[in-house]
Protein backbone atom coordinates (compact mmCIF):
# COMPACT_ATOMS: atom_id res chain seq x y z
CA UNK A 1 0.00 0.00 0.00
CA UNK A 2 1.34 3.44 -0.97
CA UNK A 3 1.87 5.73 1.98
CA UNK A 4 -0.17 8.97 2.16
CA UNK A 5 1.59 12.21 3.16
CA UNK A 6 -0.80 15.04 4.02
CA UNK A 7 1.13 18.00 2.59
CA UNK A 8 -1.97 20.20 3.02
CA UNK A 9 -1.96 19.79 6.82
CA UNK A 10 -0.28 22.84 8.44
CA UNK A 11 1.13 20.56 11.15
CA UNK A 12 2.77 18.19 8.68
CA UNK A 13 6.58 18.43 8.47
CA UNK A 14 8.14 17.44 5.14
CA UNK A 15 11.52 16.97 6.87
CA UNK A 16 10.15 14.51 9.44
CA UNK A 17 11.01 10.88 10.14
CA UNK A 18 7.63 9.96 8.63
CA UNK A 19 8.84 11.22 5.25
CA UNK A 20 12.21 9.51 5.66
CA UNK A 21 10.47 6.22 6.45
CA UNK A 22 8.26 6.61 3.38
CA UNK A 23 11.38 7.24 1.29
CA UNK A 24 12.83 3.90 2.42
CA UNK A 25 9.63 2.08 1.45
CA UNK A 26 9.17 3.53 -2.01
CA UNK A 27 10.40 6.38 -4.18
CA UNK A 28 6.99 8.07 -4.18
CA UNK A 29 3.98 8.62 -1.91
CA UNK A 30 0.45 9.91 -2.39
CA UNK A 31 -0.54 13.43 -1.31
CA UNK A 32 -3.61 15.72 -1.55
CA UNK A 33 -1.93 17.35 -4.56
CA UNK A 34 -0.89 14.23 -6.47
CA UNK A 35 2.30 12.25 -5.83
CA UNK A 36 5.35 13.20 -3.77
CA UNK A 37 8.73 12.15 -5.14
CA UNK A 38 11.00 11.26 -2.23
CA UNK A 39 14.30 10.13 -3.73
CA UNK A 40 17.02 12.11 -5.44
CA UNK A 41 17.52 10.19 -8.68
CA UNK A 42 13.83 9.99 -9.52
CA UNK A 43 13.32 13.65 -8.55
CA UNK A 44 16.10 14.89 -10.81
CA UNK A 45 14.83 12.74 -13.67
CA UNK A 46 11.35 14.26 -13.42
CA UNK A 47 12.69 17.85 -13.27
CA UNK A 48 14.49 17.19 -16.57
CA UNK A 49 11.72 15.15 -18.21
CA UNK A 50 10.11 16.99 -21.13
CA UNK A 51 6.89 15.05 -20.57
CA UNK A 52 6.31 17.34 -17.58
CA UNK A 53 5.75 21.07 -17.35
CA UNK A 54 5.99 23.37 -14.35
CA UNK A 55 2.59 22.62 -12.85
CA UNK A 56 2.25 25.72 -10.67
CA UNK A 57 -0.53 27.10 -12.89
CA UNK A 58 -2.87 24.62 -11.17
CA UNK A 59 -2.13 25.90 -7.65
CA UNK A 60 -5.13 28.29 -7.36
CA UNK A 61 -7.47 25.58 -8.66
CA UNK A 62 -6.02 23.02 -6.22
CA UNK A 63 -6.98 25.40 -3.42
CA UNK A 64 -10.51 26.04 -4.68
CA UNK A 65 -9.70 29.44 -6.22
CA UNK A 66 -10.99 29.62 -9.79
CA UNK A 67 -11.17 33.33 -10.56
CA UNK A 68 -10.29 36.78 -9.26
CA UNK A 69 -7.26 39.10 -9.57
CA UNK A 70 -4.79 36.77 -7.88
CA UNK A 71 -5.77 33.68 -9.89
CA UNK A 72 -5.47 35.66 -13.13
CA UNK A 73 -2.10 37.16 -12.15
CA UNK A 74 -0.74 33.81 -10.95
CA UNK A 75 -1.51 32.27 -14.32
CA UNK A 76 0.54 34.98 -16.07
CA UNK A 77 3.72 34.74 -13.96
CA UNK A 78 6.96 33.06 -15.04
CA UNK A 79 6.09 30.18 -12.72
CA UNK A 80 2.95 29.36 -14.66
CA UNK A 81 3.53 30.09 -18.33
CA UNK A 82 5.17 27.56 -20.64
CA UNK A 83 6.70 27.18 -24.08
CA UNK A 84 7.76 30.07 -26.28
CA UNK A 85 6.21 32.76 -24.07
CA UNK A 86 8.18 31.45 -21.10
CA UNK A 87 11.44 31.35 -23.07
CA UNK A 88 10.84 34.85 -24.47
CA UNK A 89 10.28 36.38 -21.02
CA UNK A 90 13.32 34.62 -19.54
CA UNK A 91 15.44 35.86 -22.42
CA UNK A 92 14.31 39.44 -21.86
CA UNK A 93 14.70 39.34 -18.08
CA UNK A 94 17.86 37.24 -18.01
CA UNK A 95 20.62 39.84 -18.62
CA UNK A 96 19.89 41.62 -15.33
CA UNK A 97 20.54 38.39 -13.42
CA UNK A 98 23.76 37.16 -15.02
CA UNK A 99 26.53 36.15 -12.65
CA UNK A 100 28.94 38.88 -13.76
CA UNK A 101 26.40 41.64 -13.13
CA UNK A 102 25.48 40.25 -9.71
CA UNK A 103 29.09 39.56 -8.66
CA UNK A 104 29.89 43.22 -9.31
CA UNK A 105 27.34 44.10 -6.61
CA UNK A 106 29.05 41.99 -3.92
CA UNK A 107 30.72 45.02 -2.21
CA UNK A 108 27.33 46.72 -1.94
CA UNK A 109 25.84 43.56 -0.41
CA UNK A 110 28.70 43.45 2.12
CA UNK A 111 28.22 47.10 3.05
CA UNK A 112 24.50 46.60 3.55
CA UNK A 113 24.97 43.48 5.70
CA UNK A 114 27.49 45.25 7.95
CA UNK A 115 25.25 48.31 8.22
CA UNK A 116 22.39 46.16 9.49
CA UNK A 117 24.57 44.14 11.88
CA UNK A 118 26.02 47.39 13.29
CA UNK A 119 22.56 48.31 14.53
CA UNK A 120 22.15 45.29 16.81
CA UNK A 121 25.68 44.00 17.47
CA UNK A 122 26.30 46.26 20.52
CA UNK A 123 23.22 45.06 22.39
CA UNK A 124 23.72 41.29 22.05
CA UNK A 125 20.28 40.27 20.80
CA UNK A 126 18.29 40.53 17.59
CA UNK A 127 14.96 39.52 16.14
CA UNK A 128 16.58 38.14 13.04
CA UNK A 129 13.67 38.36 10.58
CA UNK A 130 12.62 41.98 11.10
CA UNK A 131 16.09 43.37 11.87
CA UNK A 132 18.21 41.56 9.30
CA UNK A 133 16.68 39.04 6.90
CA UNK A 134 13.76 41.17 5.73
CA UNK A 135 15.54 44.53 5.32
CA UNK A 136 18.56 42.82 3.74
CA UNK A 137 16.49 40.93 1.15
CA UNK A 138 14.17 43.88 0.50
CA UNK A 139 16.87 46.51 0.11
CA UNK A 140 18.82 44.30 -2.28
CA UNK A 141 15.64 43.85 -4.31
CA UNK A 142 15.18 47.63 -4.40
CA UNK A 143 18.83 47.93 -5.45
CA UNK A 144 18.29 45.52 -8.34
CA UNK A 145 15.07 47.12 -9.54
CA UNK A 146 16.28 50.68 -9.05
CA UNK A 147 13.67 51.51 -6.41
CA UNK A 148 14.38 54.12 -3.71
CA UNK A 149 16.05 52.46 -0.72
CA UNK A 150 13.81 54.27 1.74
CA UNK A 151 10.72 52.65 0.23
CA UNK A 152 11.78 49.09 1.13
CA UNK A 153 9.38 48.78 4.12
CA UNK A 154 6.32 49.25 1.90
CA UNK A 155 7.67 46.87 -0.75
CA UNK A 156 8.51 44.32 1.98
CA UNK A 157 5.02 44.55 3.48
CA UNK A 158 3.34 43.87 0.15
CA UNK A 159 5.85 41.15 -0.72
CA UNK A 160 5.35 39.46 2.64
CA UNK A 161 1.58 39.21 2.18
CA UNK A 162 1.90 38.25 -1.48
CA UNK A 163 4.37 35.56 -0.41
CA UNK A 164 1.47 33.76 1.21
CA UNK A 165 0.64 32.71 -2.36
CA UNK A 166 3.20 29.92 -1.86
CA UNK A 167 1.72 28.75 1.45
CA UNK A 168 -0.66 25.90 2.08
CA UNK A 169 -3.14 28.33 3.73
CA UNK A 170 -3.52 30.31 0.51
CA UNK A 171 -7.34 30.11 0.42
CA UNK A 172 -7.60 31.51 3.96
CA UNK A 173 -5.04 34.23 3.19
CA UNK A 174 -6.57 35.24 -0.15
CA UNK A 175 -7.96 38.66 0.98
CA UNK A 176 -4.50 39.71 2.23
CA UNK A 177 -2.85 38.31 -0.89
CA UNK A 178 -5.15 40.21 -3.23
CA UNK A 179 -4.79 43.45 -1.25
CA UNK A 180 -1.01 43.10 -1.47
CA UNK A 181 -1.20 42.33 -5.18
CA UNK A 182 -3.23 45.49 -5.75
CA UNK A 183 -0.82 47.60 -3.69
CA UNK A 184 2.40 46.26 -5.20
CA UNK A 185 1.01 46.30 -8.75
CA UNK A 186 -0.08 49.92 -8.36
CA UNK A 187 3.34 50.86 -6.99
CA UNK A 188 5.20 49.07 -9.81
CA UNK A 189 2.94 50.63 -12.44
CA UNK A 190 3.80 54.07 -11.01
CA UNK A 191 7.52 53.21 -11.20
CA UNK A 192 7.10 52.11 -14.83
CA UNK A 193 5.36 55.38 -15.68
CA UNK A 194 8.11 57.37 -13.96
CA UNK A 195 10.91 55.50 -15.80
CA UNK A 196 9.14 56.10 -19.09
CA UNK A 197 9.40 59.86 -18.43
CA UNK A 198 12.72 59.76 -16.54
CA UNK A 199 14.90 56.82 -17.67
CA UNK A 200 17.52 55.55 -15.24
CA UNK A 201 20.28 52.96 -15.26
CA UNK A 202 18.12 50.24 -13.77
CA UNK A 203 16.21 47.06 -14.62
CA UNK A 204 12.85 48.79 -15.09
CA UNK A 205 14.25 51.17 -17.71
CA UNK A 206 16.06 48.33 -19.49
CA UNK A 207 12.86 46.32 -19.73
CA UNK A 208 10.86 49.34 -20.83
CA UNK A 209 13.31 49.91 -23.66
CA UNK A 210 12.95 46.28 -24.72
CA UNK A 211 9.19 46.79 -24.78
CA UNK A 212 9.38 50.05 -26.74
CA UNK A 213 11.99 48.93 -29.28
CA UNK A 214 10.45 45.71 -30.57
CA UNK A 215 7.28 45.19 -28.55
CA UNK A 216 8.67 41.84 -27.40
CA UNK A 217 7.36 42.60 -23.92
CA UNK A 218 3.79 43.82 -23.50
CA UNK A 219 2.90 46.40 -20.88
CA UNK A 220 0.96 43.76 -18.93
CA UNK A 221 3.85 41.28 -19.09
CA UNK A 222 6.24 43.95 -17.83
CA UNK A 223 4.02 44.77 -14.85
CA UNK A 224 3.35 41.11 -13.97
CA UNK A 225 7.03 40.21 -14.26
CA UNK A 226 8.25 43.06 -12.08
CA UNK A 227 5.66 42.40 -9.37
CA UNK A 228 6.60 38.72 -9.40
CA UNK A 229 10.33 39.47 -9.20
CA UNK A 230 9.79 41.95 -6.37
CA UNK A 231 7.84 39.58 -4.14
CA UNK A 232 9.47 36.26 -5.04
CA UNK A 233 13.02 37.60 -4.71
CA UNK A 234 12.38 39.17 -1.32
CA UNK A 235 10.24 36.46 0.24
CA UNK A 236 12.37 33.46 -0.63
CA UNK A 237 15.70 35.07 0.33
CA UNK A 238 14.32 36.33 3.64
CA UNK A 239 12.98 32.88 4.49
CA UNK A 240 16.12 31.08 3.36
CA UNK A 241 18.35 33.32 5.48
CA UNK A 242 16.28 32.48 8.54
CA UNK A 243 16.46 28.76 7.77
CA UNK A 244 20.22 29.10 7.25
CA UNK A 245 20.63 30.57 10.72
CA UNK A 246 18.40 27.87 12.20
CA UNK A 247 20.56 25.16 10.62
CA UNK A 248 23.95 26.71 11.36
CA UNK A 249 23.13 27.49 14.99
CA UNK A 250 22.09 23.85 15.41
CA UNK A 251 25.65 22.96 14.28
CA UNK A 252 27.93 25.25 16.34
CA UNK A 253 31.09 23.71 14.88
CA UNK A 254 29.95 24.68 11.38
CA UNK A 255 29.01 28.19 12.57
CA UNK A 256 32.49 28.65 14.05
CA UNK A 257 34.11 27.31 10.89
CA UNK A 258 32.16 29.76 8.73
CA UNK A 259 33.28 32.67 10.95
CA UNK A 260 36.94 31.72 10.46
CA UNK A 261 36.65 30.84 6.77
CA UNK A 262 34.30 33.26 4.97
CA UNK A 263 35.28 31.64 1.67
CA UNK A 264 32.97 28.78 2.74
CA UNK A 265 29.94 31.07 2.37
CA UNK A 266 29.08 29.61 -1.04
CA UNK A 267 29.11 25.98 0.09
CA UNK A 268 27.23 26.97 3.25
CA UNK A 269 24.40 28.31 1.09
CA UNK A 270 24.26 25.10 -0.97
CA UNK A 271 24.30 22.89 2.14
CA UNK A 272 21.52 24.85 3.83
CA UNK A 273 19.37 24.69 0.71
CA UNK A 274 19.99 20.96 0.47
CA UNK A 275 18.94 20.12 4.05
CA UNK A 276 16.61 23.01 4.99
CA UNK A 277 15.13 24.68 1.87
CA UNK A 278 12.41 27.32 1.95
CA UNK A 279 10.93 25.74 -1.22
CA UNK A 280 9.95 22.42 0.30
CA UNK A 281 8.59 20.96 -2.92
CA UNK A 282 8.96 21.57 -6.65
CA UNK A 283 5.84 21.00 -8.75
CA UNK A 284 5.54 19.33 -12.13
CA UNK A 285 2.47 18.45 -14.25
CA UNK A 286 2.39 15.64 -16.80
CA UNK A 287 1.53 16.88 -20.30
CA UNK A 288 0.92 13.30 -21.47
CA UNK A 289 0.43 9.91 -19.84
CA UNK A 290 3.74 8.93 -18.21
CA UNK A 291 4.97 5.60 -16.86
CA UNK A 292 7.63 6.00 -14.18
CA UNK A 293 9.09 2.88 -12.58
CA UNK A 294 5.77 1.40 -11.55
CA UNK A 295 3.87 4.69 -11.21
CA UNK A 296 1.33 5.74 -13.84
CA UNK A 297 0.92 9.54 -13.99
CA UNK A 298 -1.98 10.46 -16.28
CA UNK A 299 -1.96 13.57 -18.40
CA UNK A 300 -2.63 16.48 -16.04
CA UNK A 301 -1.34 14.52 -13.05
CA UNK A 302 0.73 16.48 -10.50
CA UNK A 303 3.97 15.37 -8.86
CA UNK A 304 5.85 17.23 -6.13
CA UNK A 305 9.59 16.63 -5.77
CA UNK A 306 10.18 17.01 -2.01
CA UNK A 307 13.36 19.08 -1.76
CA UNK A 308 14.57 17.92 1.66
CA UNK A 309 13.80 14.25 1.12
CA UNK A 310 15.62 14.25 -2.21
CA UNK A 311 18.49 16.39 -0.92
CA UNK A 312 19.18 14.08 2.03
CA UNK A 313 18.61 10.81 0.17
CA UNK A 314 21.47 8.52 1.27
CA UNK A 315 21.36 6.75 -2.11
CA UNK A 316 22.70 9.96 -3.70
CA UNK A 317 24.58 11.57 -0.82
CA UNK A 318 26.33 8.46 0.50
CA UNK A 319 27.74 8.17 4.00
CA UNK A 320 28.39 11.92 4.35
CA UNK A 321 24.79 13.08 3.94
CA UNK A 322 24.94 15.13 7.16
CA UNK A 323 25.24 18.91 7.19
CA UNK A 324 28.84 19.86 6.40
CA UNK A 325 29.85 23.14 4.74
CA UNK A 326 33.30 21.79 3.82
CA UNK A 327 31.92 19.16 1.43
CA UNK A 328 32.18 20.32 -2.17
CA UNK A 329 30.60 18.97 -5.34
CA UNK A 330 27.43 17.61 -3.78
CA UNK A 331 24.76 16.39 -6.20
CA UNK A 332 22.70 19.42 -7.24
CA UNK A 333 19.85 20.23 -4.83
CA UNK A 334 16.40 21.28 -6.04
CA UNK A 335 16.09 24.42 -3.89
CA UNK A 336 16.09 26.54 -7.06
CA UNK A 337 13.85 24.16 -9.01
CA UNK A 338 15.20 22.62 -12.18
CA UNK A 339 14.88 22.33 -15.94
CA UNK A 340 13.41 25.17 -17.98
CA UNK A 341 11.96 26.77 -14.85
CA UNK A 342 15.19 26.87 -12.85
CA UNK A 343 15.06 30.02 -10.69
CA UNK A 344 15.98 33.09 -12.74
CA UNK A 345 17.36 34.89 -9.69
CA UNK A 346 19.53 32.10 -8.31
CA UNK A 347 22.77 34.08 -8.79
CA UNK A 348 21.32 36.91 -6.70
CA UNK A 349 20.24 34.58 -3.89
CA UNK A 350 23.49 32.62 -3.92
CA UNK A 351 25.59 35.78 -3.86
CA UNK A 352 23.72 37.81 -1.26
CA UNK A 353 23.43 34.86 1.15
CA UNK A 354 27.07 33.83 0.68
CA UNK A 355 28.00 37.40 1.64
CA UNK A 356 25.69 37.68 4.65
CA UNK A 357 26.23 34.34 6.40
CA UNK A 358 30.00 34.61 7.03
CA UNK A 359 29.61 38.20 8.27
CA UNK A 360 26.89 37.15 10.70
CA UNK A 361 29.00 34.22 11.93
CA UNK A 362 32.06 36.44 12.44
CA UNK A 363 30.18 39.12 14.34
CA UNK A 364 27.95 36.80 16.41
CA UNK A 365 30.32 33.85 17.04
CA UNK A 366 28.48 32.52 20.10
CA UNK A 367 24.95 33.15 18.77
CA UNK A 368 22.14 30.88 19.99
CA UNK A 369 18.40 30.83 19.43
CA UNK A 370 16.63 32.83 22.13
CA UNK A 371 13.51 30.70 22.42
CA UNK A 372 11.64 28.72 19.76
CA UNK A 373 10.61 31.65 17.60
CA UNK A 374 7.60 31.47 15.28
CA UNK A 375 7.68 29.51 12.02
CA UNK A 376 5.53 28.92 8.96
CA UNK A 377 4.29 25.36 8.32
CA UNK A 378 7.12 23.09 7.12
CA UNK A 379 5.23 22.35 3.90
CA UNK A 380 4.77 24.60 0.91
CA UNK A 381 7.21 27.52 1.21
CA UNK A 382 8.49 27.70 4.77
CA UNK A 383 10.61 29.94 6.96
CA UNK A 384 10.60 32.05 10.13
CA UNK A 385 8.00 34.61 11.09
CA UNK A 386 10.05 35.57 14.18
CA UNK A 387 13.48 34.22 15.14
CA UNK A 388 15.06 35.87 18.21
CA UNK A 389 18.80 35.30 18.67
CA UNK A 390 21.16 36.28 21.50
CA UNK A 391 24.94 36.52 21.59
CA UNK A 392 27.76 38.30 23.39
CA UNK A 393 27.59 42.02 22.50
CA UNK A 394 30.32 43.13 20.13
CA UNK A 395 31.41 46.12 18.14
Amino acid sequence: MTRFLDLADPSFDVTSDVVHAAREERWYAETPYGWAVLRYEEGQAILKDRRFQQGNARWPEQNGIHDGPWAQWWGETLLSIEGQDHLRLRRLLGPAFRSRAIEAMRPRFQALANELIDQFAPRGHVEFVSEFAEPYASRILCMLLGLPDEEWPAVAHWADDLGKSFGINVAHDLPRIEAALEGLSGYIDDVIADRREHPQDDLVTTLLQAHDEDDALTARELSVSLVFLAFAGMETTRNQLGLALQTLLAHPDQWALLAKHPELGGTAVEEVMRVNPTVTWVTREAIEDVELEGLHVPRGGIVQVLSHAAGTDPRAMGDDAGFDITVEHRPLHSGFGGGAHHCLGHFVARTDMSVALPLLAARMPDAVADGPGEWLPVSGNTGPVRFPIRFTPGR
